[in-house]
């Protein structure tokens, strides 16, 4: 259960700032704690009102977090969808709508 609340929060984290930051480009880097290095990569472009995303987080264990998905916009309501893929193989499929109030 712990697993797949980290995934949907990996997830939920990688879309909202896929949504936030409607520019494409690319985030590289790594942070490095207590137990170890932590590496992360993802990419953005945008085309005809579409953005699609794709990344992924690996632990100091060597296990991989990855995320490919898609999200709109418009009159102020942001809509997506992706899949989570977890270092086992195990996917979670979400879908967001995310408005301004």
């Amino acid at each position: 259960m712990k697993k797949l609340l980290a995934i949907s929060a990996v997830a939920g984290a990688m879309f909202a700032a896929g949504v936030a930051d409607a520019n494409a480009g690319s985030r590289n880097g790594s942070i490095s704690g207590p137990r170890g290095t932590t590496t992360f990569s993802g990419a953005r472009s945008c085309a005809g009102g579409v953005c699609s995303s794709q990344g992924s987080v690996t632990g100091p264990y060597g296990g991989t977090v990855s995320h490919q998905g898609s999200s709109t916009c418009s009159g102020g309501t942001c809509s997506g969808s992706g899949v989570v893929t977890g270092p086992r193989g195990g996917t979670v499929t979400y879908n967001r709508t995310i408005s301004r109030y």
